[in-house]
């Protein structure tokens, strides 16, 4: 077999996506606090661009729409911007530095947005308390309470071995007692004291072993000489589990009524002592979009607070005049990134924006109504909407937040599948996990509704569902079984 090189010409097609491109797709899917960060890291490294100071005069909708109108976004897809295609040169349609274009898109995308002018308040945001103090834990609190209580040095050793040992819920798991006095240099009746010790501290039940040994520190802490109650927490649990109240009553030889107040009484404690002390941090979400409702009609606004807004710094735009090729070529390019990054930020918020709204326009009725309402929708039905691709409206909807008459929703909760009907429209997944919600809450706890009386009862409201789906949307809203819903009253 012969090896030989040869050259020769080939003719094909082939997509790239272009370093612009990939920076419009990239910042379309970036959640509002990435944003922000990858502005800031854009401003660190290019020297061209600059931020604006908060001490620049606000231009007002009116003003503004006198002002020269950012490019026009009729393509198709909107998250990919007009000169993707020619290798990112710009030109002179698309604003290009080589032609001098770009201080008029620039200018006009630094002194205003797009989209209504409206103030938004800060009511929803967290105190300036909630995002700087430190939360006591459940190790703190306790370790505090052995440091003023009466045990000595060796105790207060063997305390803090079993805190250490705490789980979130405040439970003592995974550790046996014979752990700790070896690990602490103990007996096992020294620590067994010193645990007894902990078991009374606040919060009462914490350091418990198991679910059967929390209850009873509370029960024999806060009710005293109740022997039922106590019999009912080392017997009948699994009874209770079940909700099977007769064999409860036999075993504690009472009525039903005097069975009810001590399942009323136990229902009262606290199952996870440490819940109190949880290390969660709140996340607080602050929307990217806000929709209000100004007379008959929605009015949908970009949140751009805390947004730095960008614009060309004037000494690399004066820089240009004068300079030799080597430096001139350096400032061409820091102003090319930099005319690009503010296009497709642009870009972004304007495709939120159109997004949002259709949106709005399609669950007209669940600002109205409420999640009742809720229409089935699909990603095709707002690309087709707004003249996009389906994987456009994806990116735009995820890690995206909007603020509405109804509370604050990420996009995507407003696309849900379909679910049939005898006659009319069909109704949405969420409407129907919330019309199936509204009728556990408002049934008969000596007789609570069965997922197959559930089908019923929606075939009568036009809902055509299976037995099935009632069960898994009934799981997705930890709802029990109606074995274990049963109740006394």
């Amino acid at each position: 077999m012969e090896i030989r090189q040869e050259l020769s010409t080939k003719l094909l097609q082939k997509l790239v996506l272009t370093p612009q491109l990939q920076l419009a797709i990239k910042l379309l899917q970036l959640s509002r606090l990435e944003l922000a960060e990858e502005i800031r890291s854009q401003l660190e490294s290019n020297p061209v661009l600059d931020e604006e100071s908060s001490g620049d005069s606000p231009v007002g909708y009116e003003e503004a729409a006198a002002e020269t109108p950012p490019p026009r976004e009729d393509a198709p897809e909107a998250a990919m911007p007009e000169d993707a295609g020619n290798g990112g040169e710009p030109s002179a349609a698309t604003g290009g530095v080589a032609d001098g274009e770009w201080e008029r898109f620039v200018e006009g995308y630094s002194r205003f947005s797009n989209g209504p002018s409206v103030r938004v308040s800060n009511e929803e945001f967290p105190s300036v308390e909630a995002t700087v103090s430190r939360k006591t834990t459940l190790a703190d609190h306790m370790m505090w309470q052995i440091q003023l209580s009466e045990l000595d040095g060796r105790g207060r050793d063997i305390g803090a071995f079993i805190v250490g040992n705490l789980n979130e819920d405040g439970y003592l798991k995974d550790v046996t007692l014979e752990d700790v006095a070896e690990q602490a240099g103990a007996t096992i009746e020294e620590v067994t004291e010193v645990l007894a010790r902990i078991q009374s501290f606040d919060p009462v039940g914490v350091a418990a072993r198991d679910l059967r040994e929390c209850l009873l520190i509370q029960a024999r802490t806060h009710h005293p000489g109740d022997e039922r109650l106590v019999r009912l927490i080392e017997v009948h649990l699994p009874d209770l589990e079940r909700k099977n109240f007769s064999s409860i009553a036999r075993g504690l030889k009472c009525s039903l009524d005097e069975v009810k107040t001590l399942v009323d009484t136990i229902t009262r404690m606290e199952p996870r002592p440490g819940r109190g002390f949880a290390s969660d941090d709140v996340i607080y979400v602050q929307p990217d979009v806000y929709v209000f409702k100004v007379g008959g009609e929605y009015v949908t606004v970009l949140n751009e607070d805390g947004l730095p807004k960008l614009k060309v710094s004037p000494y690399y735009e004066a820089a240009l005049t004068g300079a030799d090729g080597q430096t001139r070529e350096f400032v061409q390019e820091k102003l090319r990134s930099a005319l690009w990054l503010i296009r497709s930020i642009h870009q972004r918020q304007s495709t939120i924006r159109k997004v949002t709204e259709s949106i709005m326009r399609f669950q007209r009725d669940f600002l109205e109504k409420g999640v009742t309402a809720l229409r089935p929708l699909v990603l095709r039905d707002v690309a087709e909407d707004v003249g996009m691709h389906e994987s456009t409206i994806s990116r735009v909807t995820t890690n995206k937040y909007v603020h509405t008459p109804r509370g604050i929703f990420e996009l995507k909760y407003f696309f849900n599948s379909r679910i049939g009907s005898l006659y009319g429209d069909d109704r949405s997944s969420e409407a129907v996990k919330s019309r199936i919600k509204a009728l556990v809450d408002g049934e008969d706890p000596r007789r609570p509704l069965s997922d197959q009386e559930v089908v019923a009862l929606l075939r009568k409201e036009n809902i055509v569902i299976a037995r099935r789906t009632v069960a898994k949307y009934r799981e997705a809203l930890n709802i029990l079984p109606s074995s274990r819903r049963r109740g006394l009253v």
